[in-house]
């Protein structure tokens, strides 16, 4: 990043600010047989302010991952959250011919939403000509780390060809992949490798900086490698990555998913604050914003003496 661009004015100094949130949004969505529903949070002070698309886990929906959603908000991010098809909002059945697809339309949902960046700017009252189109990251959990890997070079392999089309997009400067799935073929187990065949990512071309976040205790059912599996987007992808390991955190890391949300069985408010904190400071730091915070957590972390997790970066 260009050190002549200045960094993201905050509404409060050093506190979080108040926050405003639109939803829904609906963007206009051709050929994908729903429009997408967008919700739209942002500081209601500041300017300069960095742009951050979250993609949820299977099955929610916009008004998801309020823990993470919130806090970034309030810390300084136009936070945007689409809600993808398979949402249990938008009810698809199995059987829905767009069903076999449905990794590829998250990400077009994505891809949608940095093409219609004037049109979510416009809907939110006050956010106009606040914000910084040239610092986008993105950020998901479980299936939507998956999505959010696309848009950094992750490739899903065909399961036939074993080929796979390249959908990153040079205008998401960094991402946060939280609990993502690893490694398909012999990694999945056979109910998972017959369901969801895109659960096959070759990860040698997820060259842009992420983060990637796991839980040492998440058994996922859908491989038969156990909880090492999910640090698969760190180990075998290349360029600047860093991998946050929280010790005693399963799927949900503490409670992310929401404030009541019950898919949380490891619930923690420690391991929350820790991923709230870790997050930003390394999304400030990757997208250029300040260098001060993210080697400051690293180094509060090697020198405790009961940390909640522990950080390697390569």
């Amino acid at each position: 990043m260009s050190a002549t661009r200045p960094a993201p004015v905050p509404a409060t100094g050093t506190s979080s600010a108040p926050v405003v949130s639109v939803k829904p949004v609906v963007l206009p969505a051709p050929g994908r047989g729903e429009d997408l529903r967008v919700r739209v949070c942002a500081p209601v002070t500041g300017s300069a302010l960095p742009v951050l698309l979250f993609s949820h886990g299977f099955g929610s929906s916009l008004d998801g991952y309020g823990p993470l959603t919130d806090f970034w908000a309030a810390q300084g991010f136009v936070v945007i959250q689409p809600t993808h098809l398979d949402s249990r909002t938008v009810t698809l059945p199995a059987d829905d011919p767009r069903t076999p697809r449905i990794w590829r339309f998250r990400v077009e949902d994505m891809k949608r939403i940095l093409d219609r960046l004037d049109d979510l700017e416009a809907a939110v009252p006050g956010l106009a000509g606040r914000v910084d189109r040239s610092r986008v990251a993105a950020a998901g959990h479980s299936f939507g780390g998956q999505t959010v890997g696309n848009l950094l070079g992750l490739r899903v392999l065909d399961p036939r060809t074993g080929r796979g089309e390249d959908l990153s997009d040079p205008r998401v400067g960094a991402g946060v992949l939280l609990a993502t799935a690893g490694r398909g073929g012999a990694d999945l187990t056979p109910f998972a490798a017959q369901n969801f065949p895109y659960l096959n990512p070759d990860f040698a071309h997820m060259s842009a900086p992420a983060l990637v976040v796991v839980g040492d205790r998440d058994d996922n059912p859908l491989t038969v490698r156990g909880p090492d599996w999910m640090t698969d987007p760190y180990v075998l992808s290349p360029g600047d990555k860093s991998l946050l390991t929280l010790f005693g955190a399963e799927h949900s890391l503490g409670g992310i998913a929401g404030y009541e949300a019950k898919e949380t069985t490891d619930e923690n408010p420690g391991r929350v604050a820790l991923v709230q904190r870790a997050t930003l400071a390394y999304l400030r730091h990757a997208l250029g914003i300040e260098d001060t915070g993210w080697p400051a957590l690293r180094e509060a972390l090697a020198g405790s003496a009961d940390p909640l997790g522990r950080i390697e970066s390569k």
